[in-house]
């Protein structure tokens, strides 16, 4: 849902399911993009944790997901805004996995987790499947998760996964 501050425009994304590994989805949220900031991320403005409720306020992206525009029937991107959203995406990524205080391996990039906003750039958002990891630490071991697809060979052969 969408609230209007004084000059703004805020997403609010309700966490479903607390008791049932939801307060393990808003957890890694605060967490992991709670202390970030990175155009390419989706900035996370703020939270509401009241009970069993949990509310994230992000920043809102105006254009939808990645997904809305790419598969947009009547005016699909051109290769160069194409090129320029791939750019933004591993800039995203460069920063979560090399120059954030805290590695972060997001394990649910895709499309629908790829939002625009009003200058059409793309940043990375939906951190709840997030794995941070420690300094010393390169790699991690975690089941498949996030949405059936693309997933890193390194899951179909229980090996760890690393930032590559």
């Amino acid at each position: 849902s969408l609230i209007k501050w004084p000059q703004r425009v805020v997403a609010v994304k309700r966490l479903e399911n607390v008791v049932n590994g939801g307060e393990r989805e808003f957890q890694n949220e605060m967490t992991s993009i709670g202390r970030t900031y990175h155009r390419n991320l989706v900035r996370l403005l703020g939270y509401c944790q009241d009970g069993h409720q949990r509310l994230l306020v992000y920043e809102y992206m105006s254009k939808g997901s990645l997904a809305d525009f790419l598969f947009k029937p009547d005016c699909p991107p051109s290769w160069d805004e194409r090129v320029r959203i791939a750019l933004d995406i591993a800039r995203g990524i460069l920063y979560l996995h090399e120059e954030c205080e805290t590695q972060i391996i997001h394990c649910d990039i895709k499309p629908q987790n790829i939002l625009m906003d009003e200058y059409q750039c793309a940043k990375i958002a939906d951190f709840g499947l997030a794995k941070l990891l420690k300094p010393d630490q390169t790699r991690t071991f975690t089941g498949i998760r996030g949405t059936r697809g693309y997933v890193a060979p390194e899951w179909h052969r229980n090996l760890p996964i690393t930032v590559k």
